[in-house]
């Protein structure tokens, strides 16, 4: 039997439940469960995912009256054998019941993958199925190697392109008024522009 590229981040013998992960030792590594399977994550981020991740969290901080705002690490326990762990979660402050001392137990109001190239697949594809499927209403991509942000909204439950901003476009969602931001602003960490230029 040929070995799926895909493969070599599999861990353990499916289906891996929360339970199971929670008891795992600390290896030093950082795993997401993807219907089942138990997924190592790749390398730490580079220092680009880092700077845009960081600034992101700093363009959100205008929703912080109306939002909780999280950034990676912290599990998002969508179910017993959906487990991961998005670069930055939103969660209305009048839903905090969701947050519990294991995590985010259910489905946030927004989450956001930084891509790095070793994930972009994992991130556009399987993760943002899942999402989908647990009914988070809002998904942004981030893509720094075009510098662009992909809003997916749900729609039923699947995710439709409800926009692609790119540099100099102005992020606005309709589920989240408070966010306001250029798509350039997301790359103005000194360190992300000369990496990126």
């Amino acid at each position: 039997m040929t070995e799926r590229k895909d493969d070599k981040d599999r861990v353990k013998e499916s289906p891996v439940t929360y339970e199971a992960y929670a008891e795992m030792p600390d290896d030093g590594n950082r795993y997401e469960i993807l219907d089942g399977v138990l997924e190592m994550m790749s390398p730490g981020p580079s220092t680009v995912h880092q700077g845009v991740s960081g600034t992101l969290y700093l363009l959100t901080q205008s929703c912080a009256a109306d939002y909780v705002i999280y950034m990676a690490p912290l599990d998002i326990i969508l179910n017993r054998t959906n487990v991961l762990q998005p670069d930055l979660v939103m969660i209305r402050r009048d839903r905090l019941d969701i947050v519990t001392m294991r995590g985010i137990e259910g489905a946030p109001d927004l989450v956001v993958e930084v891509l790095s190239p070793g994930s972009r697949k994992r991130d556009k594809v399987r993760k943002a199925a899942i999402y989908a499927r647990h009914g988070v209403p809002e998904c942004w991509i981030i893509d720094p190697s075009v510098r662009t942000l992909e809003q997916h909204v749900l729609v039923k439950e699947y995710y439709v392109i409800g926009n692609l901003f790119e540099e100099g476009d102005t992020v606005l969602s309709d589920k989240l008024p408070c966010v306001s931001f250029t798509v350039s602003e997301l790359f103005q960490d000194p360190g992300v522009r000369k990496l990126l230029s």
